[in-house]
């Protein structure tokens, strides 16, 4: 089975970074998704932060190749396959979804980071750079991503305001990464991850300037940064 394994991770990998070819396409949700339209949302980063997707597809592709030439009977790499299947075949779904309906797709991405999570977790000391790295930055980028969905359903169904959706999404997805990396002092690309989006957040909330996001996302750098100078493995 650990072949077979091997097999769907790489299987799952090309069809999750094919899934744009085959939809129309995602750029973020349509303002007019949600009952209050969301304009330039305060917690959602700057376009550019969104090509780290090309780095996550390729990534993934070339460690589910390597295992699955390399390492196919290998049970270092067996235990961590089972739920990153799971998510990136949910992760093949999600664009069309997330075309439709913003809450369909929230509960999604937040079962795709579940998985990634504790694919991350489950992963084996050998080959850091094919199997923990790539497994690590798609899991650091799903838990900003869900923490800019829970904040545009927030302000998008008028449960808050803008800014303050958004304070509170991205303060529950800086605990999960803190707690994550912490436990995974190992793993340092996954806080790197989270980091590169929260960059991506203060850029797009320079013009007008947001106080309050712009504050709680030089926190939150700086705390996963601190964690550098702990070891808890």
């Amino acid at each position: 089975m650990t072949r077979v394994w091997a097999a769907l991770v790489l299987g799952a990998a090309i069809l999750f970074a094919a899934s744009p070819w085959f939809t129309q396409g995602f750029n973020g949700f349509e303002p007019d998704q949600f009952p209050v339209p969301q304009n330039d949302p305060p917690v959602q980063p700057a376009g550019y932060a969104f090509s780290i997707w090309g780095v996550i597809y390729l990534w993934l592709i070339i460690g589910a190749g390597f295992g699955l030439l390399k390492r196919s009977d290998d049970s270092d790499w067996a235990a961590m396959r089972p739920p990153l299947v799971i998510s990136l075949a949910i992760g093949a779904t999600w664009l069309p979804v997330a075309n439709l309906s913003p809450l369909a797709a929230t509960i999604l991405i937040l079962a795709m980071l579940g998985t990634a999570l504790l694919s991350l977790f489950r992963v084996g000391d050998t080959d850091r750079w094919f199997q923990q790295a790539p497994v690590a930055i798609y899991a650091g980028w799903l838990t900003a991503a869900s923490s800019v969905s829970v904040g545009l359903l927030l302000g998008g169904y008028g449960v808050l305001s803008a800014t303050w959706a958004a304070v509170v999404a991205l303060s529950l997805g800086l605990v999960l990464a803190l707690v994550a990396q912490y436990r995974l002092h190992r793993a340092p690309e996954y806080g790197i991850t989270v980091i590169w989006a929260l960059i991506g957040v203060i850029v797009a909330n320079t013009g007008p300037v947001n106080v309050v996001v712009l504050g709680l996302c030089v926190i939150g750098i700086i705390a996963i940064l601190s964690l550098r100078a702990t070891d808890t493995e």
